[in-house]
């Protein structure tokens, strides 16, 4: 995904990040063979005299398609050049400090950010009929999440819809699959409960009300078992607790804390 984060960053004139954690990082994984590039990457929007004949007047920042994505160009390439700052700029890039110029700008970028749904690489959605739950999740939790389901449906017949998310912002996708179920199970390896977050900013009310957390922080590599045990007990099926031990230096009659 590395190369189609860069692709990315091109067409979109931004930063992308590539999200990976520590399991993933220090552990050896099965992987895909690599597969090489068949084909130049897309630079996206470039200026060329052709376009720049066809629009008459070039501006840096000028949106002249809507999509919040203006024209570039890069050294050498025999289009106008530009001086690019960090502080307030107009669609031209020339310093501005007008309150019109920079919501001219933020707006553009509202756009563009609009336009990237379309384009980040989508979901792997797999709908199972009769689900009335559904998991969303990402990264190394994959492989959890798919044994978690095997054991829903083992044990107690309960089916479960998987929503494998791959990036952000959101795809058009993301509202007719919680629209599809009753309950949506957002799992996630942090406390804070991320990604429900951004979920929250997105969707209506009624959708809202559907999400349920599956967190897992405890330091070790997700597992199947939290996130069926976690689900279950959400779903009001009995579970088993488990009891958690404490180290207690006696000798000092000190306990362990944070």
């Amino acid at each position: 995904m590395s190369q189609e984060a860069f692709e990315i960053a091109e067409q979109f004139q931004t930063p992308v990040f590539v999200m990976m954690d520590l399991d993933l990082g220090m552990n050896n994984w099965m992987s895909q063979g690599f597969k090489y590039p068949e084909k130049p990457v897309d630079r996206g929007k470039m200026l060329t005299p052709e376009i720049l004949q066809k629009l008459g007047e070039w501006g840096r920042y000028k949106d002249v398609d809507g999509d919040g994505i203006p024209y570039r160009t890069i050294p050498g390439d025999g289009m106008p050049s530009y001086f690019t700052r960090g502080s307030g700029h107009n669609a031209k890039g020339q310093y501005s400090e007008r309150p019109d110029d920079y919501v001219d700008n933020m707006d553009r970028l509202a756009r563009k950010f609009e336009t990237a749904r379309a384009w980040v690489p989508k979901p792997v959605i797999d709908h199972v009929a009769g689900a009335k739950i559904g998991f969303i999740g990402y990264g190394t939790s994959h492989w959890a999440i798919e044994e978690s389901r095997d054991q829903l449906l083992e044990e107690t017949d309960l089916k479960a819809s998987y929503y494998r998310l791959r990036a952000y912002p959101f795809t058009a996708d993301l509202a007719p699959f919680v629209d599809a179920h009753d309950r949506i199970y957002v799992i996630e390896q942090n406390r804070d409960a991320q990604l429900r977050q951004l979920m929250r900013l997105e969707l209506t009310p009624e959708r809202i009300s559907k999400l349920r957390s599956v967190l897992h922080y405890n330091g070790l590599p997700i597992d199947a078992r939290s996130i069926t045990d976690d689900v279950l007990a959400q779903e009001g099926y009995e579970v088993a607790r488990k009891t958690a031990t404490r180290a207690v230096a006696s000798s000092s009659g000190m306990t362990g804390g944070e």
